[in-house]
């Protein structure tokens, strides 16, 4: 049986800016398959090669699949819907498979605006995808499809989800094939290298309102460091890959695996040959600033910071449980570990103005991290921060939804008017940096990387991809009021579909309520009893010895 998986073509000018990222996900499901004894897998990678419809369907015309598959997070939900749609179109007999965090949640949106999508495989996709492959294998599809869990399928007039599968609970399977991809198209601007995405955990045990990662990966766990660094030396020696961030949401959660991760790729003589960065979270780097300079020995060069917000109120509202004066400290502490740090701020709520965007800038040029981004506020439709704000979400275009397009509307901003506060923090925070600072602070590895960066950012400028700003239509503040965005306002919401998904997070949350429940309903009753008794001599009630307080919980 043939398989074929495609990259979807979306680009919004953001993550993109910085290089041409490996798509990962085809390298973990390809190699779940190929253990499963599935060798005939082909892939498509139109993202990269920048395919039209045509081109793509002269390859699945040639390629002749029994089986398409392509993923899709929101913003490029549309774009997977296509590649499905071009299929239809010319293999009508294939299977059409969709996955990916938007699709799980948002099933019956999409099956409903693109019935032409055979199947959804809701969740993490090893385990699933290899069990559906084998039922089409066999010829139990689609006899035996509500038989299998964790899909979403139009079944007559009927949208059917089964039940949710279960996580993968031994990651030891976990064995990508990273030669499905051509690594020679896989560069990072800023060091000129081969650049990698693995994976060292799944999931994340805390709940940001504004991410859908808990939600999605639902258990966090970790990998055996030494199965991960397997994978990169791997990476390294048959594939040239000369930089990698792990993909993780926040590889420090577990300070055990990721020092055993270090010291493995410290054993191997890796960090000589390969550099790598992460996203973490300011606590971490408090809980761990003795070992900043041990992970800078095992290749940590690049660690890209959740400040968030610049107001504390915005903090608390994201759940970040972080203060506003641990970012500036966190920053420092990495500097001097010799560890590139890029601060990433959130804009565009509802209360935002052109006085909180000088904030924001202020306080980039304060703390002095090597970067700083400005992404716009997101509001993944399937997180509990969008049901707080969703009354004052007006834009369900979908492909949108890119942290580059300003979805909010700020109450006292015209999103034009957002657009160009962004812009003009950019502006002056890398005008500074390229003429007073990464010309002449440090020499060797830090200047050559940071002078990288300012290249990756000025041709992404000259070419117009930045942030999008040519499709907009944005030159300057003098277009702030003309830029189009380019709605498709006949787009509408569904809501999301969560009733048979539980994190662990979730779990946490609900037991340290009746916890807590429980605790409140104890001290209530002791107070009644207290209010209610007394000695048959009508003496006062106290504690033993005498005294009058209780003891404190421990």
């Amino acid at each position: 049986m043939r398989i074929l998986f495609v990259h979807p073509n979306y680009r919004s000018g953001g993550a993109e800016i910085a290089g041409t990222w490996p798509p990962a996900w085809v390298a973990y499901l390809t190699g779940h398959l190929r253990q499963a004894g599935f060798d005939q897998i082909d892939f498509i990678d139109a993202m990269t090669d920048n395919l039209t419809d045509a081109d793509l369907a002269k390859r699945m015309e040639e390629t002749q699949p029994d089986v398409v598959g392509v993923t899709a997070i929101t913003p490029s939900i549309y774009r997977a819907e296509d590649v499905l749609k071009v299929a239809e179109e010319v293999v009508p007999d294939a299977i059409r498979v969709l996955g990916g965090v938007h699709a799980t949640f948002m099933y019956k949106q999409v099956l409903s605006e693109a019935p032409w999508v055979d199947v959804i495989v809701r969740g993490e996709g090893e385990e699933i995808c290899t069990e559906l492959m084998l039922a089409i294998e066999d010829g139990r599809w689609p006899a035996d499809k509500r038989k299998i869990k964790g899909l979403a399928f139009r079944d007559g007039d009927e949208i059917v989800a089964t039940p949710a599968a279960s996580t993968v609970k031994d990651l030891s399977k976990i064995h990508p094939d990273w030669g499905v991809l051509e690594w020679e198209k896989y560069l990072y601007i800023p060091l000129g290298t081969r650049v990698a995405i693995p994976n060292l955990a799944r999931g994340c045990p805390f709940t940001c309102s504004f991410c859908s990662q808990w939600k999605f990966w639902r258990d966090y766990r970790v990998r055996d460091p030494k199965d991960v660094v397997d994978e990169i030396e791997d990476l390294v020696e048959n594939h040239g890959v000369g930089f990698f961030i792990l993909a993780d949401e926040e590889p420090t959660i577990n300070k055990k695996k990721f020092v055993a991760f270090c010291e493995e790729l410290i054993a191997r003589d890796l960090p000589r040959r390969v550099k790598w960065g992460i996203n973490t979270r300011v606590t971490d780097i408090y809980r761990d600033r003795d070992l900043l300079k041990f992970y800078r020995k095992a290749g940590l060069v690049h660690v890209s910071l959740g400040t968030e917000a610049a107001a504390q109120m915005k903090l608390d509202q994201f759940n970040k449980e972080t203060k506003v004066d641990e970012n500036k400290t966190a920053i420092r502490l990495l500097r001097e570990a010799d560890i590139l740090v890029e601060a990433q701020f959130i804009v565009g709520l509802d209360n935002e103005t052109s006085e909180t965007l000088e904030e924001t800038y202020q306080m980039a040029w304060d703390w002095q991290p090597d970067l700083a981004n400005w992404s716009m506020y997101t509001p993944w439709p399937f997180t509990p921060l969008f049901q707080e704000l969703k009354d004052q979400v007006e834009i369900y275009d979908f492909s949108k939804y890119n942290f580059v397009t300003p979805i909010m509307k700020p109450a006292k901003m015209e999103r034009g008017e957002l657009l160009d506060g962004v812009m003009n923090n950019y502006r002056r925070f890398y005008s500074k940096k390229a003429l007073f600072h990464y010309p002449w602070r440090g020499t060797g590895f830090r200047r050559r990387y940071l002078l990288g960066c300012l290249y990756a950012f000025l041709k992404a400028g000259f070419q117009r991809t930045f942030y999008d700003l040519g499709k907009a239509g944005y030159w300057g503040p003098q277009t702030k009021s003309t830029v189009d965005f380019h709605f498709d306002e006949t787009r509408e919401l569904a809501e999301a579909q969560l009733e048979d998904w539980e994190a662990a997070a979730d779990r946490a949350a609900r037991a340290a309520e009746r916890r807590n429940a429980v605790r409140d309903q104890m001290k209530e009753r002791a107070v009644e009893r207290k209010e209610s008794f007394t000695m048959p001599n009508g003496a006062e009630v106290r504690a033993c010895g005498g005294g009058d307080q209780q003891m404190e919980d421990v």
